[in-house]
């Protein structure tokens, strides 16, 4: 009898710790802004434990059927972590149960599976044809405002991270039309040029100030919208940031002084994103990486700016701040996309790149067959 009331107590011991724990983690994981170093450890885990043969399986398809696995991974691992956790719930209250012995209504003590099922009823607020005993009510209804707090906050939590989404993949399309699909910073500079030069580009890199700092911020809070993809397979958050980030580093590198005050700041804000996104996702930072900008695309982008609205400064002082500038984040924005399976456009647009509106536009046109 003493062996089997340690046995209880320890139980007990375990299952309240057990509680404690989905408790802790669900509450930051669903509520708590997180710091860039601050992480519910389950979550974390579990998107990385099953986010590497995810990858790797999507890696083997082709790129349309690749591309739509990868963004099931999202949505789907946001199901089963609240599965994981409600399931940590229910076994750490049936585990209460099982220690204080509550008998369930019935003269005999119940079993653990009998206990797990009641657990389970209590937590879904299912009506259940028996009732505890003694300490087992208090069980039951700290259970049952669990299971509600849990089913609520989840409710609330999938428009805010939905409406993250929107407003993310708004700006991504509206880059369409000015740098490409996928987007490009040879693309946006190329256009720019040719409509107003320095100060409209500059203006329109002020309106993505706002943009990264949002997205930096909802990626923080909501690491799991990462993870989503964008609607068109040649669009995605991190290609539409680095083509930003690259146009800033241009235009600080190469533009008269003066000329692009807004472009400084959206910069640094961008970088800033790329640092703490890099480390929110584990990304592995390698201090080489494959040149995204060689010396010979860098002439060809310089040559093709030549006669717009863009006045470059000559020099090698231009092309060695460029190149500065560029350290400072293209190894985040490498490792990110990397980690994330995200695919991530060099500074200059392929020759036979269709812009999505063109492709939809053209698509409407074709004639249809009698």
């Amino acid at each position: 009898m003493a062996g089997s009331a340690q046995m209880r107590i320890a139980v007990a011991i375990l299952s309240l710790l057990v509680v404690a724990l989905m408790l802790t983690e669900f509450f930051v994981t669903f509520l708590l802004p997180r710091r860039v170093k601050r992480d519910p450890r389950i979550a974390r885990r579990f998107f990385t434990w099953f986010w590497t043969p995810w990858r790797a399986i999507a890696a083997r398809l082709s790129p349309v059927a690749g591309d739509t696995m990868l963004g099931i991974y999202g949505p789907l691992g946001l199901v089963l972590i609240l599965v994981a956790l409600s399931v940590g719930l229910i076994i750490g209250y049936s585990g209460l149960h099982w220690a204080a012995d509550t008998h369930l209504g019935g003269a005999h003590a119940a079993s653990f599976l009998q206990d797990l099922y009641f657990s389970a009823g209590s937590f879904f607020s299912v009506s259940v044809t028996v009732s505890p005993k003694g300490v087992g009510k208090l069980i039951q209804v700290v259970e049952a405002a669990s299971g509600f707090g849990v089913l609520a906050i989840s409710i609330g939590y999938l428009p805010a991270l939905f409406q993250a989404f929107s407003e993310r993949e708004k700006a991504v399309s509206q880059l369409d039309a000015r740098a490409g699909s996928p987007p490009t910073a040879g693309g946006l500079l190329v256009r720019s040029g040719e409509r107003a030069g320095w100060g409209e580009l500059d203006a329109y890199l002020q309106e993505w100030e706002g943009w990264a700092a949002e997205l930096m911020e909802t990626h923080l809070s909501y690491p799991a919208i990462g993870y989503f993809r964008s609607q068109h397979v040649n669009q995605n958050w991190l290609a539409a940031l680095t083509a930003v980030v690259d146009s800033c580093a241009f235009a600080i590198a190469f533009a008269p002084e003066g000329e692009v005050l807004a472009a400084e700041l959206t910069f640094a804000i961008g970088r800033h994103a790329l640092a703490d996104l890099a480390y929110a996702y584990r990304a592995p930072v390698k201090a080489s990486h494959a040149d995204r900008l060689p010396d010979g695309d860098l002439d060809e982008l310089c040559s093709r700016l030549e006669g717009s609205g863009l006045a470059l400064a000559d020099g090698d002082e231009a092309r060695s701040r460029l190149r500065e500038l560029r350290a400072s984040y293209e190894r985040y924005t490498i490792a990110i996309a990397a980690q994330l399976a995200l695919p991530l456009a060099g500074w200059l647009p392929s020759e036979d790149v269709i812009e999505n509106w063109r492709r939809a536009s053209a698509k409407r046109r074709r004639p249809t067959l009698p």
